[in-house]
């Protein structure tokens, strides 16, 4: 069985499905860097326009596959230097989707746990069920909970303090929390989660790609600017060349004919 299935459902929507069902999709080696690398090969193809997460199964994903973890753990097996490298490959999932110029959305259905957390972190929306479930595992297991980006995600998604708690405690964030606090948009049937999530690609969609990218590239920056100079110094660039595209004219025409804009992305 592929441990991580790729399908387009929809022109210009392609959905990775974590499958590896058995064991609540958790993260083998091998799904880590066939996931990082399908993520890259997408970042540069420009007929994905959005791109959806989810799990196969009754789970999102529990983390790292702790039986392959605790045989490397055997003296002799894996050096310092070898975890450090698959370490990085971890953290790298969710930079990835942080960098990919598509939006990426969630649908996080069930667990998500330790690095799978951290996946749903990365994402720029999420979209859940009843059964969704957020969990910082590693602060129970010895090891820290700023793992893979989590500490650096959470506190934006959910406030400083908040996130404070859940990481220094490792308590759950259930469903009914996480749409509360927005961690996730909405809530859905199990049924219902992966229409919700295509519904939302739709609405993504009919817009320009370029602005979409765009967008994408300047929510993040800003999040971390440290003013509102900083910010209205990359927004202002942005707009200027977003203002000579083809997209905009188009935009400007649909407006006077008084009829949806057909963008191209030119």
């Amino acid at each position: 069985m592929d441990h991580l299935l790729i399908d387009r459902p929809l022109d210009g929507v392609v959905r990775l499905t974590l499958n590896r069902p058995d064991s609540l999709n958790s993260l083998s080696r091998e799904m880590v860097k066939d996931f990082s690398d399908a993520l890259d090969d997408l970042a540069e193809d420009p007929t994905c326009r959005v791109v959806i997460v989810t799990g196969a199964g009754r789970g999102f994903c529990s983390g790292q596959d702790m039986w392959a973890a605790a045989q490397r753990q055997q003296p002799g097996v894996s050096s310092p230097v070898e975890k450090m490298g698959w370490q990085s490959r971890f953290a790298g999932m969710a930079q990835r989707m942080r960098r990919m110029p598509q939006p990426v959305i969630c649908a996080v259905n069930g667990v998500a746990a330790g690095a799978g957390m951290a996946i749903a972190m990365g994402a720029d929306m999420r979209i859940g069920t009843p059964a969704t479930r957020f969990l910082v595992a590693s602060v129970r297991i010895g090891l820290s909970a700023g793992e893979s980006g989590i500490s650096y995600f959470l506190p934006r998604w959910i406030g400083a303090a908040r996130a404070f708690e859940i990481m220094l405690t490792g308590r759950p964030i259930e469903a009914p929390e996480a749409l509360a606090t927005g961690l996730i948009l909405r809530m859905v049937e199990p049924e219902a989660l992966a229409d919700a999530a295509l519904d939302q690609a739709r609405a993504i969609l009919v817009n320009s790609p370029f602005a979409v990218a765009q967008t994408k590239r300047i929510m993040w920056r800003n999040l971390d600017a440290a003013s509102l100079d900083h910010a209205l110094d990359i927004e202002n660039p942005t707009q200027i060349v977003a203002n000579s595209t083809a997209d905009y004219k188009e935009a400007l025409t649909a407006f006077a004919e008084k009829r949806p804009p057909r963008f191209t992305g030119a």
